[in-house]
């Protein structure tokens, strides 16, 4: 199985943060360059998962970009009955810290594409209105200005037209 040469019109590198194995653990910061959006995830069913979101947030804020999309991400939603973490807690959270917020189940698929599509999506926005508000320097260095010449009526100097 060979690698095929993929055309894209966009590729965006998107991070998936938040505990793994019920332990916080520092990521690498080469781990966050380039990145342009976010994941977020803590487990519904673990409140310390959801109460180190916050050192998550501040490491992410301190390696990423400044215009990096986050997403909270409530993962295991199947486990309702289980559940440590309201889902006001995290809404407020989200809030808060101006975050876009969904609730998954990776075991049942639910809301997983569309986590990722709203991510996706935010990330195209935020950098498409950053493109047309900050021109390219080197897009503007290519750009020579033109002079027009004021051209006088030679045929008729009485004529004011276009002063």
């Amino acid at each position: 199985m060979g690698l095929k040469n993929y055309e894209y019109d966009y590729l965006f590198k998107v991070v998936l943060i938040g505990d793994s194995g019920e332990r916080y653990s520092a990521v690498t910061s080469a781990y966050y360059n380039g990145a342009v959006g976010a994941l977020l995830v803590y487990d519904i069913a673990k409140q310390l998962t959801f109460e180190n979101v916050e050192r998550w947030l501040k490491e992410l804020r301190y390696h990423a970009d400044k215009n990096i999309v986050i997403m909270l991400v409530s993962n295991k939603s199947d486990l309702r009955h289980l559940r440590s973490v309201p889902t006001g807690e995290a809404t407020s959270f989200a809030e808060a810290n101006r975050l876009s917020f969904i609730e998954t189940s990776a075991m049942d698929s639910t809301n997983v594409e569309s986590a990722f599509q709203n991510i996706l999506t935010e990330t195209y926005r935020t950098i498409s209105q950053r493109h047309v508000e900050e021109p390219d320097p080197c897009q503007e260095s290519r750009i020579n200005p033109i002079h027009i010449q004021q051209t006088h009526d030679h045929q008729n100097p009485q004529s004011n037209c276009c002063k």
